[in-house]
């Protein structure tokens, strides 16, 4: 499928998450795709997924540690949408025969208790905001091979967003030192990275101000009962079958997923 404007880049990226079929750069075919023009692809692609049913909960920020930066090659954290088909129960497998190269990462993640909105919001500010933090992960899994994108790739493809779980005990912001909440993330047992919230653009509340400024430069804001989840604490690692990931808090207590695939690892599209 050419490239050559929005709608045209959108319905590239629905094709390809719906065949599962990873594809090179949106920018390679259209070099004009600037940032602007990106987040108007992201709104195309969840405009169709909330005209069939879908419903918008919340905003994730991507690419706020210096871990994903470095990794992707980018210097800017994007937001993205959070929809209600991406949410997982905590003790649901993470469908994985769904996916291209899923991909797994710790988070911290906000629940609104009143509406945000910039600009011009501090961290001060934006924490105030928050009701209860906790526990997340976030699967990803981009629509371009190998993870291979400029900016506004990503931004266009909603962030890499795939499925999302939260942990089921929250905490009030005044309980936590949220700038060094740790994390210790695993892999069948094996330690494989640890991080602070101070990985998330320095303490996560500002990357929720971050998001909200952000938000309100294309005329939007965040409401109360919607979840923000801050930016992967660390990089993030693959998601296999029968593969058990980890992520112990500090305070906000353990989070457990295990991936689950009907097609041997060997056999995937990825």
């Amino acid at each position: 499928m050419a490239v050559t404007d929005a709608a045209s880049a959108a319905r590239a990226l629905v094709e390809a998450e719906r065949e599962r079929a990873a594809r090179g750069r949106l920018t390679v075919e259209w070099p004009g795709l600037d940032l602007g023009t990106a987040y108007a692809v992201q709104r195309m692609t969840i405009g169709d997924r909330v005209r069939a049913g879908d419903r918008v909960i919340g905003t994730k920020l991507g690419l706020t540690s210096a871990a994903k930066q470095q990794r992707m090659g980018i210097s800017s954290p994007l937001t993205a949408v959070l929809v209600e088909s991406y949410l997982l129960r905590v003790d649901q497998p993470v469908p994985l025969d769904e996916l291209i190269q899923p991909r797994i990462e710790p988070e911290i993640v906000f629940v609104l208790g009143r509406d945000l909105e910039g600009p011009g919001v501090t961290a001060a500010a934006a924490l105030a905001a928050v009701d209860r933090v906790y526990a997340g992960f976030e699967i990803i899994d981009s629509r371009f091979e190998g993870y291979d994108f400029a900016l506004p790739d990503v931004v266009a493809d909603n962030g890499s967003s795939a499925y999302v779980v939260v942990g089921g005990n929250g905490v009030s912001p005044s309980d936590l030192d949220l700038g060094l909440e740790a994390v210790v993330l695993s892999v069948d047992g094996q330690v494989v990275a640890t991080a602070t919230g101070a990985a998330v653009q320095g303490h996560p509340a500002e990357a929720l101000a971050l998001a909200v400024n952000a938000l309100a430069e294309r005329g939007q804001a965040l409401r109360a009962g919607e979840i923000v989840f801050t930016g992967g604490l660390t990089d993030a690692v693959p998601l296999r079958h029968a593969s058990q990931v980890s992520a112990e808090f500090t305070t906000l207590g353990a989070l457990v997923v295990t991936g689950y695939s009907a097609v041997a690892d060997d056999d995937r599209k990825d």
